[in-house]
């Protein structure tokens, strides 16, 4: 599938077609497109989510962990504690 079908799919996930919101998903998790990630988790899939916690945690995105914490996601809240553990010199 090609970026120029992405409208056309844009349009069955919006109608509810749960195959269309998966290639969305797995594409911008591909692209390593935050926006269309977090249109898709504002719009209540939790893959969506899901796939905004590790991509923020293989970027690094602190700030975009808060962000899903903060709107409850136990999973960025639990690398975000790693994080910070991992930040933390090790008391020898």
């Amino acid at each position: 599938m090609s970026d120029s079908e992405l409208p056309a799919l844009r349009e069955q996930a919006a109608r509810g077609d749960r195959d269309a919101i998966d290639e969305l998903i797995e594409r911008a998790a591909e692209r390593g497109d935050f926006e269309e990630l977090r249109r898709l988790a504002d719009g209540g899939s939790r893959d969506a989510v899901d796939q905004l916690v590790e991509l923020a945690a293989e970027k690094g995105d602190t700030e975009e962990l808060q962000r899903l914490a903060a709107a409850g996601s136990q999973d960025a809240a639990d690398v975000l504690a790693e994080l910070s553990d991992e930040a933390r010199p090790d008391d020898e």
